[in-house]
């Protein structure tokens, strides 16, 4: 896996930074060609983890989000990380309607719907504290291209 290109993007916990965050990260891998589904399920991935962060890691105050997108010839790589409160049960926090915002109007389908548009999800710890949130997608447009070269 040769990475073509990279970034890092680092902004504040702020709803508003939500479409700015999926709209970067989306200017950014058009270079590669995507169909417009592939680069919708990239913006709807991104603005789940983000949102995620949002919510989830920073509750009543304001701290830092940053995303590292890889780019190889075939293959997106984002990862969405935080350095908040973390998650507690890691073993429940993939599972369809678990949430930690119990009483709020969290539906706790944040992971599943990032797993049904990404080819692969994991989250994990961070390194100091918080939560990453790594995802990868598969161009099947720029794969063809090179079929075809």
């Amino acid at each position: 896996m040769e990475i073509i290109n990279k970034m890092t993007l680092i902004f504040s916990s702020l709803s508003i930074n939500e479409s700015f965050a999926r709209a970067t990260v989306a200017a950014f891998v058009a270079s590669l060609n995507p169909t417009i589904d592939e680069i919708t399920d990239i913006k709807t991935a991104v603005s789940e983890a983000v949102t995620n962060c949002i919510v989830h890691a920073y509750p009543n105050t304001v701290g830092s989000i940053t995303i590292d997108v890889k780019l190889t010839d075939s293959d997106v790589y984002i990862t969405v990380a935080d350095t908040g409160v973390g998650i507690v049960d890691f073993d429940k926090v993939k599972q369809p309607f678990y949430t930690t915002k119990i009483g709020d109007e969290r539906s706790g389908m944040g992971f599943t719907v990032m797993e049904s548009f990404m080819d692969k999800v994991d989250v994990a710890k961070n390194k100091s504290k918080g939560v990453m949130v790594k995802m990868q997608k598969k161009l099947g447009r720029v794969n063809k291209i090179l079929a075809e070269g």
